[in-house]
């Protein structure tokens, strides 16, 4: 087995529409979070959303080829263009038939399917636009990253709800470790902000009206985000011969399904996932100092990763740090765990540590150390990342200091 190192970046998302930009936000704990732009609010119960804020798809892209892309596969391709030239990669034909590309979606193309779905039943259209069954599909990224940059190599997109980035990350790291691929490019992109989605995650009722704060006693629901985040992982021994800076190491990847119900969420599912990260890493877990946590914000997920870090970690869990960095770029679903394994990774790079923003009020039910509202200096040599999803499928990823 090889092992894999982290040598590029990309991201854009509410608090940045570059790696740079969101780790400065990061430890500043600025929040990405204001009124949504996106949609007339008016027949909204909740109005704040954490928007990828002044984009213009024509900076990134020609007009005929923005015009045929959804806002999430635009994410996609925008993180990972980035990642690969922060990585140095040099895209040989040779590299390009052999590397992989795996993203995680959960909704895909949302806006592009409710405007097909108002032009029919609201606009009496006969037609939509031509182009709607490609610009609305899952793997619309996965697909265009490809197109973009000429690789050929394993291409293929998960959709496992709000574990599916984390789930891309761990099998690109799979296929890197086993030799299967070179190359990884992982990662995922969400645009959830269409009106058609925002009302059924109302019905839901687990988004809160006014802020999101984790672990916080008075915490009442999530806050949807939007953007992309891509990771290029590759063998430590071929970041070392290239002499490109190196982010970290992932050493851990864990995988469980709660089987036990389609929304509440389960510690033993979530424990059992933490442990087989911890187990396929080879570390005791003495030896994490951080978690970024799934920390969604609301009642019952934020004590169910208590107890699950308390079964894992035992007497440990009350030195672990802990934070959720959902309070600042929200809930991006389906690319949740890529921008917080790329937020994992910067805090392992720099030495700071996210805080939890907009925490108020310590709750008993969650008696972590939560990093509360301001970023911490810490040296940590391993950290885990949690996404736990909806269905009950659970990942985490173990990440060492470069």
């Amino acid at each position: 087995m090889y092992r894999v190192a982290i040598t590029g970046l990309g991201v854009i998302c509410a608090l940045g529409k570059n790696a740079k930009d969101f780790w400065a936000a990061l430890e500043q704990g600025s929040v990405g979070i204001a009124p949504i732009t996106a949609v007339d609010r008016s027949n909204l119960r909740f109005q704040n959303g954490a928007e990828v804020r002044d984009y213009n798809p024509l900076d990134y892209f020609e007009p005929r080829n923005a015009d045929l892309m959804d806002r999430f596969a635009q994410f996609a391709v925008v993180a990972a263009k980035q990642a690969v030239n922060d990585a140095g990669l040099e895209l040989t034909p040779e590299l390009c038939s052999s590397a992989a590309v795996i993203t995680g979606a959960c909704v895909g193309g949302q806006s592009s399917e409710d405007q097909g779905f108002y032009d029919i039943y609201r606009a009496n259209r006969n037609r939509v636009h031509p182009m709607t069954i490609p610009k609305t599909m899952a793997n619309a990224g996965a697909s265009l990253i490809c197109m973009e940059l000429g690789i050929t190599g394993a291409a293929f997109t998960i959709s496992t709800a709000c574990s599916s980035a984390a789930h891309a990350v761990g099998l690109g790291y799979s296929m890197v470790a086993s030799g299967a691929a070179p190359v990884a490019l992982v990662g995922g992109s969400e645009a959830p902000f269409s009106l058609g989605l925002l009302k059924a995650w109302e019905a839901l009722r687990v988004v809160s009206p006014g802020i999101c704060r984790p672990f916080s006693k008075d915490r009442n629901g999530m806050i949807l985000g939007e953007g992309g985040a891509m990771l290029v992982l590759e063998t430590m021994d071929s970041a070392k011969a290239r002499g490109i800076h190196i982010y970290g190491e992932v050493v851990g990847f864990g995988m469980s399904s709660d089987a036990c119900h389609i929304t509440h969420p389960s510690s033993d599912g979530a424990a059992a996932a933490m442990q087989r990260a911890l187990s396929n890493a080879g570390i005791a877990p003495e030896q994490i100092g951080y978690i970024n946590a799934h920390g969604t914000g609301t009642e019952v997920n934020d004590s169910t990763e208590t107890a699950a870090i308390h079964k894992v970690f035992g007497p440990h869990a009350d030195k672990l740090a802990v934070s959720s960095t959902k309070s600042m770029h929200g809930h991006t679903l389906g690319a949740a765990g890529a921008l917080e394994a790329a937020a994992a990774v910067l805090a392992l790079h720099h030495g700071v540590l996210p805080p939890t923003a907009n925490y108020t009020t310590p709750d008993p039910n969650c008696d972590l150390d939560v990093i509360p509202n301001t970023a911490r200096k810490a040296q940590v040599d391993c950290c885990l990342s949690n996404s736990f999803a909806f269905g009950g499928l659970n990942a985490a990823l173990v990440f060492k200091r470069a």
